[in-house]
């Protein structure tokens, strides 16, 4: 989430769990459930039905029209496939270079150049306006409905109906669906037309509908703000403007991969330890591939893969993409896209390719042994978040092993 009222437009809370944490690998659209396919699967249901009158009582009061109301919800239903995907957890995941494998695929790259070739034009009238790179907007749009070729097919109204009824995000569902019938009631979309993703986020770069109500443009002047469209022009601008509205800084990278000295102390490498470059420089942090960490205002040290694998220094503009969704993978995902498509190289260290993800069954044991060693990890939930990554730092300097923190296939093994 991002602060009242204003929503992931990805539905970060409700789709990334634990998302947080440094060793988050969740994967962004359109490669997570949220943009799975759902078949359909309406079926009756009382209860259901009852809530519906009970929510169309409420939402008149918020000054949704009855005749837009009832033509929102004539045929809709519960709809289990909705619910299933909402209540699956999981039990595997991705390290992040699989993740990254496939969000900057090089056929992801290519795409992303001839689009922004296909889309010149308002593509640069979009950056003079908002201040946001092309190559930035083309990423977002690239990793959550690669580049509009899958927006999702479940009717908006539906599946936010679903999760309210459900009840396990109840007031953030109906929220959403009164928002949704605003933009229902304000024309820029048909009821047929406002489909997306089973969570509700909606066009070519899946905007929440509260998202969308704050942040959606009407760019190319035709008097709606559409981003269901087959022309992704009001989605990208939109997409611009949210961005530009939580700070972008044009000309700024998101990150840059750096060297860490010998001897580095990796408990300063959080995501919240932002300081001024001068702050690294001192400690010996240099870029990758040689010279001064340049700057670009405060920094903190990201070491998504642990000690093996490559460090970056991230900066503001790595913070504005987790306003877009909140997860480390996707906003590094996001960026190292935008800088393949303006003709970026590759990291310069590898990645611990050896190591594989663990499941969340095994997250919850390693937690349990820490504990159980006097490392206290908070509880054994099977998220690897900051009072985790304390007790494997602390566990690892009491081994005299380098405390990067990182909860890994190898670490468990030691553990046992």
């Amino acid at each position: 989430m991002t602060r009242a009222r204003i929503f992931s437009p990805l539905l970060a809370g409700l789709l990334l769990a634990g998302c947080a944490s440094q060793a988050d690998t969740a994967p962004a659209a359109p490669m997570a459930g949220a943009k799975a396919q759902v078949t359909p699967g309406v079926t009756s249901h009382p209860d259901f039905a009852t809530w519906r009158a009970d929510f169309r009582r409420r939402a008149l009061a918020e000054g949704i029209s009855p005749d837009v109301f009832d033509a929102a919800f004539r045929g809709i239903d519960l709809n289990h496939s909705v619910i299933k995907l909402d209540r699956g957890q999981a039990e595997f995941s991705r390290q992040i270079w699989e993740y990254l494998d496939s969000a900057v695929s090089a056929t992801r790259v290519s795409t992303g150049r001839a689009k922004q070739q296909a889309l010149k034009d308002t593509l640069a009238r979009i950056e003079q306006r908002y201040g946001i790179e092309a190559e930035v907007v083309l990423a977002i749009w690239g990793m959550e409905t690669n580049y509009g070729s899958y927006r999702g097919n479940t009717p908006t109204i539906e599946g936010l109906a679903t999760l309210a009824f459900e009840g396990r995000r109840r007031a953030f569902a109906e929220t959403q669906l009164i928002a949704a019938l605003r933009i229902l009631q304000a024309g820029d979309v048909s009821v047929s037309d406002m489909r997306g993703s089973w969570a509700g986020a909606m066009g070519h770069t899946q905007f929440m509908p509260t998202s969308y109500l704050e942040y959606a443009q009407d760019f190319n002047h035709d008097g709606k703000r559409n981003v269901w469209s087959e022309d992704p022009t009001d989605a990208l601008a939109s997409t611009a403007y949210y961005l530009s509205r939580f700070g972008w800084q044009a000309g700024a990278p998101w990150g840059l991969e750096v060297r860490l000295p010998e001897g580095f102390d990796y408990a300063r490498a959080e995501q919240g330890n932002r300081q001024p470059v001068t702050h690294w420089r001192e400690r010996g942090v240099t870029l990758a591939g040689g010279g001064a960490l340049p700057d670009f205002g405060k920094a903190a040290i990201l070491v998504p893969a642990g000690a093996r694998g490559p460090a970056f220094a991230v900066f503001n503009n790595f913070y504005v993409i987790k306003r877009y969704n909140n997860a480390t993978a996707y906003a590094m995902g996001v960026g190292h896209l935008a800088d393949k498509i303006a003709g970026g190289s590759d990291f310069h260290q590898a990645w611990p390719r050896h190591e594989r993800a663990l499941s969340r069954t095994e997250k919850q044991e390693l937690q349990r042994r820490l504990s159980a060693r006097g490392f206290d990890t908070g509880g054994a939930d099977g998220v690897i978040g900051p009072n985790t990554m304390a007790a494997i730092r602390a566990w690892q300097q009491a081994q005299g092993l380098v405390a990067d923190g990182y909860a890994s296939a190898s670490l468990l093994e030691r553990l046992r």
